[in-house]
């Protein structure tokens, strides 16, 4: 009947007010709270006090340091597998940390650019979790500076300790294997018979051993045969230019199957003996920042000279 009563059983919420659907009373709002058991199975939040709700969740989760630590790993993790070929801020910002900690002090922009080629490259055909990704990261970088740097395995691991990064030697010997692997299996898929490859790459490791071991010559040892240091400097700069096209005439063969650093030394003391002064650079000199004994760079000296010629008479 018309004027019978009705017992709003049939209550929903509409923009923020309880109403019956029955008669289309709007209830006040505090029935609301004065309502809620009976009404509980029709009563929920609006979208803007759930979101409040959990804003102030949010807050007071990350007062808590260990949630806050979570969060921000997250966030890393973000922006480590964001887009790799326009943001590497994540990684370079962890090589300058080493080099601020005297690690791969002679990571330049050509090693640099070395380095995340090797890791876009892995990255392409694996990606893993975090954790996992950084010590990969990480064997990369001891991969690029570990045969130019006198710096030991376990000073490097160390370091990588108090930046924050969980690895051990056995971790990151086995990162280098998977890394290795995969650049082996990639090399096979571009040329299984050409040898060009093996021979840049051993080329490569010449030159950079070439100036790691050149500039490791402090400018005291020589400066009596110099004006300055920036002429010095610019011998340096020459030697190199000069190394560079050395190995352009050398072929594969005759740096196949040797001591690389060994050769290097040589080297090192044939364009020094293709200067003007040849006592600027001697055996006991690079003996001592080679690390390799007066015979050795004697022996690879003789090597170069059959192949090369005189390094008086040498002309490029």
């Amino acid at each position: 009947m018309e004027n019978s009563i009705c017992l709003h059983k049939n209550v929903m919420q509409e923009g923020g007010e309880l109403v019956c659907q029955d008669c289309g009373l709007i209830l006040e709002e505090k029935l609301a709270s004065e309502y809620l058991e009976s009404y509980g199975e029709y009563y929920s939040e609006t979208q803007r006090d759930y979101e409040r709700r959990i804003r102030i969740s949010d807050s007071k989760a990350l007062q808590d340091p260990v949630i806050r630590e979570k969060y921000e790993r997250i966030k890393t993790l973000k922006k480590w597998f964001r887009d790799y070929q326009s943001d590497f801020t994540e990684q370079k910002k962890t090589i300058d940390l080493l080099k601020g900690h005297g690690i791969g002090l002679n990571i330049d922009n050509v090693r640099y650019r070395d380095i995340k080629d090797r890791y876009l490259r892995y990255n392409k055909y694996h990606r893993h979790n975090y954790q996992n990704m950084i010590i990969i990261f990480l064997a990369i970088i001891w991969l690029e500076i570990k045969d130019t740097t006198n710096t030991r395995i376990e000073e490097f691991i160390a370091v990588s300790k108090e930046l924050g990064h969980k690895i051990n030697k056995k971790m990151l010997s086995n990162a280098m294997v998977k890394v290795k692997r995969i650049e082996k299996m990639l090399e096979k898929k571009t040329d299984t018979s050409d040898t060009s490859i093996i021979e840049k790459e051993i080329k490569n490791r010449i030159k950079i051993v070439f100036q790691k071991d050149l500039n490791s010559i402090p400018y005291e040892e020589i400066s009596e045969f110099f004006t300055s240091k920036s002429e010095f400097d610019k011998t340096k700069i020459n030697m190199q230019l000069v190394a560079d096209e050395i190995l352009q005439l050398i072929s594969y063969s005759h740096i196949q199957n040797l001591n690389y650093k060994a050769f290097t030394a040589g080297l090192i003391y044939y364009i020094g003996q293709s200067l003007e002064n040849r006592k600027i650079f001697t055996q006991s000199l690079i003996e001592k920042y080679s690390k390799f004994s007066s015979t050795t760079i004697r022996k690879k000296f003789h090597e170069l000279k059959e192949i090369l010629g005189d390094p008086q008479e040498f002309i490029l």
